[in-house]
């Protein structure tokens, strides 16, 4: 697909939806450029190829669309990517060798898991892998090296458990991926917004291989960075080899603010939205798993706006994060899905 001389939405919706009951997994390392001002998506097209292969593909039990998270850093926020923060395929980010998140790893909510790649201070640290006609390197790197080590991973999973729906091995995903020592080098932390919510902060902000681990509403740790951790091959294949099919889908909305509302230029703007989860209905949620705010935004320069998602629990989700570089005051967001894992 990409060694065409240009793109369009029907070449990426042909590749996306190519033999979807022969293949099981797409592993995509492609994106929006990593540029830190960017938002842009998957076009109508391509959209409904990955829907119609995640609801039809694998005979109906979903095909796996395992997507990079980007390379585009510290300044860059994979929820602007539309193909990574989708509710419909698997965001997948890197780690180095001694656990520290790679220099150009990008933070954002939408993160389910990592695997390892390059970035280390050792050049031979990379990922060894086959190259082009049966030669070998060792200079694979980035998030589009980390994507395709985890569809090798969904890979055994399928192996171990054929009828896997594409849910099923997202729950697999949260369940087994391990923290290990995974850290964020920076130190990076999320500023005291005012707001109480319950998300206990593990350890201390001076020692970050311990820091910004938080803990969601039912006891799983994730991390804007690493997703709910590395996967863990041996531990998803032994839990799918047992694994009992998740129930149906259910797509309830909380609710809608219809109004604008301008933001202070000297502090921040809270919304609340309260909801009963459509109890008493066809479509009643007892569990989550993908959230997401479906915003629209307009802002002098909007890469200013960091935007964050609590939920009833207290469990807190940065699903903007302030973006230096992006300096757009005119497009800005038009019902741009955000989405969180973080409250799976």
């Amino acid at each position: 697909m990409l060694d065409q001389p240009y793109m369009t939405d029907l070449i990426e919706a042909n590749s996306m939806g190519h033999e979807p009951n022969l293949i099981d997994i797409y592993s995509a390392s492609w994106g929006p450029t990593d540029d830190g001002k960017t938002v842009d998506g998957p076009r109508n097209a391509t959209m409904r190829a990955i829907v119609k292969g995640v609801n039809e593909g694998r005979h109906s039990l979903g095909n796996i669309f395992v997507w990079a998270s980007g390379d585009g850093g510290e300044d860059d926020d994979c929820n602007c990517d539309g193909y990574a923060a989708s509710m419909w395929t698997i965001s997948i980010n890197s780690a180095i060798n001694d656990g520290e998140n790679a220099h150009y790893d990008e933070s954002c909510s939408s993160t389910l898991a990592s695997t390892f790649s390059n970035g280390g201070k050792n050049p031979e640290t990379g990922v060894a892998t086959t190259d082009l006609y049966g030669q070998c390197t060792k200079s694979h790197s980035g998030t589009s090296a980390a994507a395709p080590e985890a569809a090798g991973v969904f890979a055994l999973a399928l192996e171990a458990n054929p009828q896997l729906t594409w849910r099923d091995l997202q729950h697999l995903t949260v369940l087994t991926s391990s923290r290990n020592s995974l850290y964020d080098g920076r130190c990076r932390f999320m500023p005291d917004l005012g707001i109480k919510d319950n998300t206990p902060y593990h350890g201390d902000a001076k020692n970050c291989s311990r820091y910004e681990w938080l803990m969601n509403g039912v006891g799983l740790e994730y991390n804007h960075l690493f997703g709910y951790g590395v996967l863990d091959a041996a531990e998803m294949v032994l839990l799918a080899r047992v694994w009992k099919t998740v129930p149906a889908r259910y797509h309830c909305e909380a609710g809608i603010l219809a109004e604008p509302v301008e933001i202070p230029s000297d502090g921040n703007l809270i919304l609340e939205i309260r909801t009963d989860a459509c109890r008493g209905s066809d479509t009643e949620i007892n569990y989550l798993e993908h959230v997401q705010a479906v915003i629209s935004l307009n802002s002098s320069r909007r890469g200013d706006v960091t935007m964050y998602l609590i939920s009833p629990s207290g469990t807190r989700s940065v699903i903007l994060s302030r973006r230096p570089k992006d300096d757009d005051f005119k497009d800005g967001f038009t019902n741009w899905p955000f989405m969180t894992t973080h409250t799976w």
